[in-house]
């Protein structure tokens, strides 16, 4: 679905703070050995974790330029194409900071080899799925196995470099892997797809999975942390379960009613669990998320932009993915093409956000890239839905593109530098958890705007137009059955089909306020940057030091 280049800037410390606390003896043995591993040890370490987090992210990205070839195998209808996209980011986001703590206590080549073999599973059972059910066991899965690779590849990254030159170089290299990834997914679906065999998209990466477990096993080198922090278990499980269901109930209102019974009930849950989650980090030993960070006013900001500026931006993702798949089913090539103007900014883009993070304030460059995501996304939102042609979608495309490659290391770097030092590695985590929470959020609620609106226009429709007695019957059985997405699927000539314009009509309509909506949050992120970030130091990279945002995230 994503680009998200983890990339931490070097930060350096106010003389007032205190540096970092000595090496215990078994810590200074860890890093003596990673010191003396072989020069191709470490080469072939830093290929593992780039091929590792290219494949991951291939496998996140997959969705956005397929949606239309679901909807056709499986006649799946909104909130069913929905839940492929947020199968796979939910597990990312809600075990990020508890895989982070086992790849320290396990080692964090065997959570690659781990996470690879699970994306293998999930990504075979997407390739032979015969439901859409079976789509999001194996999305799940996949996401599951990329929440593991994701912070114990960069983990990896860190373990093999030592100062600050190297690790800038590994980290940069991490990135771009993970860009190319989400670059190369599009591409990879779109030809697929257009060739006839969409599934093998995702035996493909079942395929590349394997092949990185291999490479792992050969070249790779093992990191652990010696570490005297424990799980925060019901931290975890309540984290988890609460985010599930409230996620679960916003995918679900706009079909089945905001009133029914299990959407009121996994909203009611979903909050009481996640009251909960709060309540028990502020009384564990060693809480999942230190609600300490909160009480900075830089890192409090940063972390709100961080959730609703990604939220803008996947849900207009996602709400393009639709738009040209399921509702004006356009060939996937076309759609692979244009989501490399999504995805490629974050990627070629690298060496200028680089320099432009130590002479520009963070500030400044959240702000502008938000800006440039709204107005992308406003663009987006007057487009019109009968019209097929490509053309219009280039420059709404760029726009986010930039706004986004803008965006991801300054709202890193400011959370990092405005924490107490010995907070830092929790920041970065939590900071990384937020923004996949945005993430997992752009498709769930873009899609819950786009499909109430779409429904509630076409209901109203379908009740004054004058359609066949012979097609009025069955076009409004199936949008009660299915929906807008449904309807509007129907080949020529099928029962129902001659309301096919109203549903088009209708998803357009909707799809155009999911636009205007991710276009007002990325406005208020860019405003709130602007303002609430004033006067907050942003300290920028001296080249002293790295702060790891995934490895550091249990040393806090």
């Amino acid at each position: 679905m994503s680009t998200d280049p983890r990339t931490v800037p070097p930060q350096t410390y106010p003389p007032q703070q205190a540096p970092p606390a000595a090496q215990s003896p078994a810590e200074a043995a860890t890093d003596a050995a990673q010191l003396a591993l072989p020069r191709l040890r470490v080469k072939g370490t830093l290929a593992t974790a780039a091929v590792a987090v290219m494949v991951a992210q291939i496998a996140n990205a997959l969705p956005g330029s397929l949606n239309g070839e679901f909807q056709t195998t499986f006649n799946a209808v909104g909130s069913q194409l929905t839940l492929i996209a947020a199968a796979f980011m939910i597990p990312v986001v809600v075990f990020e900071l508890t895989f982070g703590l086992l790849g320290d206590k396990l080692g964090h080549k065997k959570l690659v080899m781990g996470g690879s073999l699970l994306m293998a599973i999930g990504s075979l059972v997407c390739t032979l799925a015969p439901t859409v059910e079976a789509m999001w066991i194996g999305s799940a899965l996949n996401g599951l196995g990329a929440g593991a690779i994701f912070p114990a590849s960069l983990a990896l990254v860190a373990a093999v470099t030592h100062d600050a030159r190297a690790r800038a170089r590994g980290i940069a290299m991490w990135a771009g892997f993970l860009s190319v990834g989400a670059a190369l997914s599009p591409l990879l679906g779109g030809t697929l797809a257009s060739l006839g065999s969409w599934r093998g998209a995702y035996g493909t990466v079942a395929v590349l999975s394997v092949l990185t477990v291999i490479l792992a096993l050969l070249v790779a080198a093992e990191h652990k942390a010696a570490q005297g922090r424990k799980p925060d278990w019901w931290g975890q499980i309540t984290f988890a379960l609460g985010l599930i269901l409230v996620l679960f109930g916003l995918v679900k209102g706009p079909e089945d009613g905001w009133g029914a019974p299990h959407v009121i009930f996994s909203f009611v849950a979903g909050i009481a669990l996640l009251l909960a989650f709060v309540l028990i980090e502020t009384r564990v030993e060693s809480p999942l998320l230190d609600l300490r960070l909160f009480r900075n006013r830089g890192f409090t900001i940063s972390s709100i932009v961080a959730v609703v500026g990604m939220f803008a931006f996947l849900g207009s993702l996602f709400s393009l993915s639709m738009w040209l798949g399921p509702v004006q089913h356009q060939n996937p090539m076309n759609i692979g093409l244009l989501f490399i103007l999504l995805q490629g900014p974050t990627f070629v883009l690298v060496p200028l956000i680089s320099r432009l993070l130590t002479r520009v304030a963070g500030r400044w460059m959240l702000t502008a890239g938000f800006l440039l995501m709204a107005a992308g996304a406003l663009m987006a939102s007057g487009l019109d839905v009968t019209n097929m042609s490509m053309t219009p979608f280039i420059t709404p495309a760029l726009l986010l593109g930039v706004g986004f490659a803008l965006t991801l290391s300054p709202m890193t770097a400011i959370a990092l530098n405005t924490v107490p030092l010995h907070l830092a590695g929790m920041a970065s985590a939590t900071t990384n958890l937020l923004r996949d929470l945005g993430f997992a959020l752009g498709p769930v609620l873009a899609g819950a705007v786009a499909l109430s609106t779409a429904g509630a226009s076409l209901g109203a429709s379908l009740q004054t137009a004058t359609l066949p007695a012979d097609q009025a019957g069955p076009a409004n059985a199936i949008f009660q059955a299915g929906g807008p997405i449904a309807l509007n699927s129907l080949p020529p000539g099928a029962p129902g089909s001659a309301a096919h314009e109203l549903a088009l009509q209708s998803l357009g309509n909707g799809f155009s306020d999911a636009f205007i909506v991710c276009a007002i949050a990325a406005a208020a992120a860019a405003l709130l940057t602007l303002i609430g970030l004033h006067g907050v130091r942003d300290t920028h990279p001296a080249a002293e030091a790295f702060v790891d945002p995934l490895v550091e995230s249990t040393q806090s």
